[in-house]
């Protein structure tokens, strides 16, 4: 029996193509959503043509769904990182930073996670099942240890995770908003003072 030829990898051209094409269908879908968006818009956007991105995609939901599968590699990274064997509220304070700083610094993907899950999450709910329900329900468990320790002080730790999700990727899912109604440079470093207290004084037993 002989074995199948190896996959050639992908040439620096291809894998160049591919990260331009993902970077304009992110652009695409965080204005748009995925219903509002179109291949001629991401062909646009990244001054490729409609065929050349159907060479390296198979439409546009494969481009959705690559895009997705990244994101949620970062997503959960921090959530990942809490450290069990932390200080409870340095640990819990810390993922609240890192997810504010995300919303500054990836405001394209928090919206295009936001447009999907407001459609019902159609592409994302096996990642939802497999990936973030697993990490929720151990970061759940995590912080109830901790409650019951008297390190924390009582909540209900999924709505705790709720909240921080609500009060940061807000800066990013609500950008305009957030502009006109601060019209701040420093808008981020004043809500991590804010959310720092908050939490804090939630958590402090």
């Amino acid at each position: 029996m002989t074995s199948s030829a190896p996959a050639k990898k992908p040439t620096r051209i291809q894998l160049r193509n591919r990260k331009r094409i993902l970077d304009a269908a992110l652009d695409v879908f965080a204005q748009h959503g995925y219903r509002g968006a179109t291949l001629d818009q991401i062909a646009a956007a990244s001054g490729l043509s409609k065929p050349n991105i159907l060479y390296y995609f198979g439409g546009k939901e494969d481009i959705h769904v690559t895009l997705l599968n990244q994101l949620m590699d970062a997503w959960l990274a921090p959530l990942r990182e809490v450290d069990r064997d932390g200080d409870p509220l340095q640990e819990i304070l810390r993922y609240v930073h890192r997810k504010l700083e995300m919303s500054r610094e990836f405001p394209r993907e928090s919206r295009l996670f936001a447009n999907e899950i407001l459609q019902g999450a159609p592409r994302m709910a096996p990642h939802l099942n497999s990936g973030l329900r697993p990490l929720v329900d151990d970061t759940a468990d995590l912080i109830s240890e901790w409650i019951a320790q008297g390190r924390l002080a009582p909540v209900d730790p999924r709505h705790l995770l709720f909240s921080i999700w609500a009060t940061t990727q807000h800066y990013a899912d609500f950008e305009a908003q957030v502009q006109v109604l601060m019209q701040e440079p420093s808008v981020h470093d004043d809500a991590w003072q804010f959310l720092e207290t908050l939490y804090r004084r939630l958590l402090t037993p």
